[in-house]
């Protein structure tokens, strides 16, 4: 047996959620992002699936994901979020996100050195505080400022200016005043570039959660991640998003244990009855987060059996007691669904306190993938 999980990756779901992205936003033009592995779904599977349904863009964080794709053969434009660097980006025909006037400096020297153009997309930071050209109006700067470092970078020899973006910090929330702030710098910076002359074609603000709750902000195109994966940015709202990813792994052993033996490190869980115990074949190492400990629980034969003890390095015990005919190899469903029950992402960054991006980077990336 090899060790630890198994995670099948439905390209039929990935699309699925395409068309319900394609049909909240008036069939606008998809920037879809598939960076840190599609979200450990795999970026290059992911990436030819959804560009042959149609997506016009693809966004990744930094060069080596872009050149993973160009190598696989993936012709179509890519967008480079936070890592210009200027010879790659020639070299490999892609589309840098420029937050510097510097970074601009340098990809117009090697444009000219080359006699070459190259197309960027220009970051402004609307309330993130991250990166990109501040134009948040305050005490040190403001929107006119913002505005003539782009119409310099504009007037560049080698430069052409596609696109300008923006990054909400918590249009996920209940209460979106702030989201609707950085809408309004943003539109007033894009309209006082427009009356200066400077038309930019292609303005994207919305990730996934104003994909779903701010059509305000969805411009000349969006930008969604987590969406695309089956997975809502928001609690209690699906939209008919059906979750890409699914982990199983194997009982490995199974153990009657008496009242009163404890189980796994630090003696953290202790039987109260006579217990059938399954040895999953997961830990730590692969993923399934030491915080599931006696906090947790996943799929045999379509029941929910809880985490007991320690989740240890390599494997994690779980109670079977209640369910009825379960063998060595029977598989455990970590997350995904069998009949009613259904564990999801959101389920495990629950029991883990965290996000379900966190859950599907951690558990997808060590995961052996299968497509289906």
């Amino acid at each position: 047996m090899e060790r630890g999980l198994v995670a099948e990756i439905d390209l039929q779901a990935v699309s699925h959620n395409f068309g319900v992205i394609r049909q909240m936003t008036g069939g606008r033009p998809v920037i879809a992002v598939v960076k840190a592995d599609a979200y450990g779904h795999g970026a290059v599977e992911v990436s030819k699936r959804l560009v042959g349904d149609g997506a016009e863009y693809l966004a990744v964080a930094f060069m080596n994901e872009a050149i993973q794709l160009r190598e696989a053969g993936i012709s179509a434009p890519i967008l480079v979020l936070f890592d210009p660097d200027v010879k790659e980006a020639f070299e490999y025909n892609l589309t840098p996100v420029v937050g510097t006037l510097k970074a601009a400096y340098d990809l117009s020297r090697e444009a000219v050195r080359r006699g070459r153009h190259i197309t960027v997309h220009i970051k402004v930071d609307s309330g993130m505080g991250r990166l990109g050209l501040r134009c948040v109006p305050d005490n040190c700067c403001d929107i006119s400022e913002c505005e003539k470092v782009i119409i310099e970078i504009s007037r560049l020899q080698g430069i052409n200016i596609e696109g300008m973006m923006s990054h909400f910090c918590d249009a996920d929330l209940k209460y979106l005043s702030f989201a609707r702030s950085q809408i309004s710098v943003f539109d007033t910076l894009r309209k006082n570039l427009s009356a200066a002359g400077l038309h930019i074609p292609v303005c994207h603000l919305a990730n996934s959660a104003a994909v779903m709750s701010l059509p305000e902000a969805h411009y000349d195109a969006v930008r969604p991640g987590i969406m695309l994966y089956g997975c809502s940015p928001l609690d209690g709202v699906d939209r008919g998003l059906v979750p890409a990813m699914s982990v199983k792994a194997r009982i490995l052993a199974l153990r009657k244990l008496p009242p009163g033996t404890s189980i796994s490190y630090g003696r953290t869980f202790v039987t109260a009855r006579e217990s059938l115990v399954a040895v999953m074949s997961a830990g730590y190492a692969d993923g399934f987060n030491r915080l599931f400990s006696n906090n947790a629980a996943v799929l045999v034969k379509g029941r929910k059996a809880p985490v007991v003890g320690r989740v240890c390095m390599d494997i994690t015990m779980v109670d079977v007691t209640e369910i009825a005919d379960v063998s060595e190899m029977d598989e455990v469903i970590i997350m995904g669904g069998r009949g009613e029950e259904r564990i999801g992402a959101e389920d495990l960054a629950r029991w883990s306190n965290t996000i379900p991006y966190e859950v599907m980077l951690s558990i997808g990336s060590k995961a052996k993938r299968i497509y289906i």
